[in-house]
């Protein structure tokens, strides 16, 4: 059995990728130990039989110089919001499990929006359902539905983040195509990769403290926002 092997020119991002790794690994980017690097790179991306990743053919360097930008301003903002719930909320925060379906299909960009998504404080992948592109994330202090949306909309903008950066051209397309027609939630007005912080302790925090929600509901009442929100 043999498997479908791309070509040098689509699996080049890739190699670098890993190239780049291994030298922060090993803290030397050396000739030397890159060259190492790239030869290991080559041996897991072509002679292990391992599962082909599918690359679009397509990186557009300008978006992914946007994307990292606000993405490393969203991660200290995301800290300091992290930060004010912990001393101001505190133990009344409800945390809640949130599934977000994505558009794409694609092994890699599920990967890369799961990825960047945990590492913006606030956020933890749980779960993945492979099959109906799904992720589930463990999401800090989503207290109703309308937080829980409002974190649907910025996974879905970091997912269009990485479309616009490497996407297939038919991803781009379709959107784009979204964009213009209004499109479901977490969709950007504007052609950029540009990414927001998931946290919302900016509205969950007024003036320094909030506890609006009842400590002892009436017995036999019904109660809301529950801490888990699957769709």
């Amino acid at each position: 059995m043999t498997r479908p092997k791309n070509s040098l020119l689509v699996e080049l991002p890739l190699l670098v990728w890993l190239v780049a790794v291994w030298g922060a690994l090993w803290g030397d980017f050396g000739p030397g130990n890159l060259l190492i690097g790239l030869v290991l790179a080559l041996l897991v991306t072509w002679v292990l039989y391992l599962p082909s990743v599918q690359l679009s053919g397509r990186f557009n360097v300008l978006q992914f110089a946007v994307f990292a930008v606000t993405f490393v301003w969203q991660v200290a903002k995301a800290s300091v919001e992290v930060m004010l719930i912990a001393i101001l909320v505190g133990p009344r925060a409800r945390n809640a499990v949130v599934g977000v379906r994505l558009r794409t299909r694609s092994d890699l960009l599920l990967t890369a929006t799961g990825h960047t998504m945990t590492l913006i404080p606030g956020s933890l992948v749980v779960e993945v359902d492979r099959a109906a592109g799904t992720l589930y994330f463990h999401a800090l202090n989503v207290r109703n539905a309308e937080e829980a949306e409002r974190f649907r909309r910025s996974a879905l903008r970091v997912e269009a983040a990485w479309i616009r950066i490497m996407g297939t051209p038919e991803e781009l397309a379709a959107l784009r195509a979204e964009r213009r027609g209004g499109g479901p939630a977490g969709t950007d007005h504007r052609d950029s990769a540009a990414i927001g912080s998931p946290v919302t302790a900016s509205q969950q925090i007024v003036g320094g403290r909030r506890d609006d929600t009842p400590a002892d509901p009436p017995t036999g009442a019904p109660t809301d926002a529950p801490e888990e929100d699957r769709p």
